[in-house]
Parts: C-alpha cells; sequence; structure tokens
C-alpha cells in the first residue's frame, strides 16, 4: 500500500500550478502529549479543499490504540478506554497514506503535526513524508505583512481561536482531529482570496515559509 502512496509523487505539483487545481488536504492530528518526538499519535482527522471548496466526501479519519494518554486528555478528551477499539497504527497510517497520496497538506502550527507522523512512518515503513506543506498561521502573517488585512484591526495573534474570532467562524469541535482540521479548512478559505490579491495565487508563493524579519536591519 505504501508503494501507491510513493508512486503519486512521479507526477506532482510544481510551484506555477493554479491554487484551484491542487487538492489541499487539511489535517490535524492528536497525540499523547506535546513533545511529537516522545509522544504517540492517538486521532488523524484530515479534510480536502479543492477549487475553492471544502469536500466533505474527500475526508478522513482514524482512532489508534494507545498504551498511556495523561495529561492530553483533558484537551482532546480521548481515553485510553476509549481508545482500545482504536486501529493499529500501522493499518491506520497505511491507510491515511493512500487517502493522502500528494496532496498539500495544510496545517495550523503543522510542525507538530509532521513531526508526529513523521516519526510514526519511519518507526513502520522506513521513509517519511514526501508532501508539500503549507502553514495557516506563515500564510496569514504573510499576508498581513503583504498588507492584505491593512483596514482591519491588527491581530491580537496568530492562533487558531484568534484567527476563528477574526473570520467569524465557529470552533466547533475544537481539540478534535476532525473538528480542528474543518476549522483550519475554513480558515484556510477565508486566507485564499487575500493571497491571491497578493501576488500568491502560485502553489509555490502560498507555500513560502515565513521568516521573522531581523531587528537589527
Amino acid at each position: 500500500m505504501t508503494s501507491l502512496y510513493r508512486r503519486a509523487f512521479e507526477e506532482t505539483w510544481i510551484d506555477a500550478a493554479d491554487l484551484d487545481s491542487v487538492r489541499f488536504v487539511v489535517l490535524d492530528c492528536e497525540t499523547t502529549g506535546t513533545d511529537p518526538e516522545r509522544d504517540r499519535l492517538i486521532s488523524i482527522g484530515a479534510v480536502a479543499v479543492l477549487e475553492g471548496e471544502i469536500r466533505l466526501e474527500d475526508s478522513f479519519e482514524a482512532l489508534m490504540k494507545i498504551e498511556y494518554n495523561a495529561s492530553s486528555v483533558t484537551v482532546h478528551g480521548i481515553t485510553r478506554e476509549e481508545a482500545a477499539d482504536g486501529m493499529d497504527e500501522p493499518d491506520a497510517l497505511r491507510d491515511f497514506l493512500e487517502y493522502l497520496q500528494d496532496g498539500v497538506i495544510v496545517g495550523h502550527h503543522i510542525g507538530h503535526d509532521l513531526t508526529a507522523l513523521n516519526r510514526a512512518c519511519r518507526r513502520h515503513f522506513d521513509f517519511e513524508l514526501a508532501n508539500r506543506w503549507l502553514d495557516t498561521m506563515d500564510l496569514a502573517l504573510h499576508l498581513e505583512g503583504d498588507g492584505a488585512f491593512v483596514n482591519d484591526e491588527p491581530f491580537r495573534s496568530f492562533t487558531l481561536d484568534t484567527l476563528c474570532d477574526r473570520f467569524a467562524i465557529e470552533p466547533h469541535d475544537r481539540h478534535t482531529a476532525a473538528g480542528d482540521a474543518f476549522i483550519t479548512a475554513q480558515i484556510f478559505l477565508k486566507l485564499l482570496p487575500h493571497a491571491k490579491r497578493h501576488a500568491r495565487g502560485t502553489l509555490g508563493a502560498l507555500c513560502e515559509r515565513f521568516v521573522p524579519p531581523d531587528p537589527e536591519t
């Protein structure tokens, strides 16, 4: 099954790709703690965005068996007992990779999720994700610098909750993988028109990493 995932990259998205042609996969992971290098995956939630629309029919959710789950249970609400009937991690990952293919990954503070997923993929399959990715926080920071929000109140911060407030998005099912993926997809759709108006209408420009300006310059 992982060979199908790898073959998806034989012909994939290029920097010049028009955004409406790209299959974005907005994802979120819940883990047993806040250290993705040590903690284990509990759940994966994802939903596709294509042609400026959230495709609910193109979504994914998996709950994994876990051996321990300490303080994080107060955040995501999944107990060890509830996860007892979950999938074995390698099976969940195979299903996720078959779903993901070469979709461009989107997430908020996505580095945590990618680290956890890559660690799990290395553990079971001896490879890491090959997908392009973008962080909605990076994109929001770029757009603020581009002047996209010049007529709005300045952002207090760039947390997921703050962006929900800014764009009047109801944070339903917050702190669940599927819920946070859907919330992030809605935020992404709010940011995309601004991106197109501010010279970020290609995949390469959209995925540009945000580097804070040097205060010495």
